[in-house]
């Protein structure tokens, strides 16, 4: 049988140029156990990757601040703390660099993203100064403004407690800071080789090739060992 698992979306099911590989439409459909989607992006996105690829919602969106089971969301966290900052960045002269439509929050419910290109020292600083339960986490992707306590990590949990199973039955794959929590409560965890030097440190083992490139090994070699020939 092969494991559950616990996927990050952009950097790990994409290619450099930030595209979903096709391979995840190859790979995913048929997988024989739970496959968690545990993103930075809002509720939206991953919902509908998992519609696509024709698997149950299971999701951890938003940095653990939206769990879905299939039935039921959670939401976690204090979103009007993180709009607040986020206002008083903007009021200091921070955009949040996503130009007038900001598809990007429009559908956020728990957590504000700032374009990586923004002003990363006045958004820490207006952060800090705020007094507020709230940090910034560096996706590489996006500064997300989120609360302090809520985590990918988090999410699984919840997740695994609804399907019935634990989080260290999971095999996790990730690219980033957001998701050391998950390779923290996951059996089994990779980082791909473009992964930042967080997440490489609290893998279980980094890989030898990138995006979905080191997934894929990684979903052939577990398929392997499953294979009872």
């Amino acid at each position: 049988m092969v494991p559950p698992l616990v996927l990050d979306i952009d950097g790990t099911l994409t290619t450099r140029d930030h595209r979903i590989d096709p391979r995840v439409f190859e790979l995913l459909p048929a997988w024989d156990a739970p496959v968690v989607f545990a993103t930075g992006k809002a509720f939206p996105y991953p919902v509908a990757l998992a519609h696509f690829l024709g698997r149950p919602q299971l999701v951890v969106a938003e940095n653990g601040g939206v769990v879905y089971d299939g039935q039921e969301t959670t939401l976690a966290g204090d979103p009007d703390a993180c709009r607040a900052v986020v206002e008083t960045f903007r009021e200091r002269g921070g955009d949040l660099g996503w130009g007038d439509g900001d598809t990007v929050n429009r559908w956020r419910e728990t957590e504000i993203a700032v374009s990586i290109d923004a002003d990363e020292r006045l958004l820490r600083e207006v952060v800090a100064a705020s007094g507020a339960d709230v940090e910034v986490v560096d996706t590489g992707y996006a500064y997300h403004v989120k609360s302090s306590g809520v985590n990918k990590g988090k999410g699984l949990a919840l997740l695994a407690d609804s399907l019935g199973v634990t989080t260290d039955s999971f095999v996790a794959i990730g690219d980033s800071e957001n998701d050391v929590s998950t390779f923290e409560r996951a059996g089994e965890s990779y980082a791909v080789a473009n992964a930042d030097p967080d997440a490489q440190a609290a893998a279980d083992r980094v890989l030898a090739e990138g995006f979905m490139d080191g997934t894929a090994s990684v979903l052939a070699a577990l398929r392997e060992d499953s294979d009872p020939a």
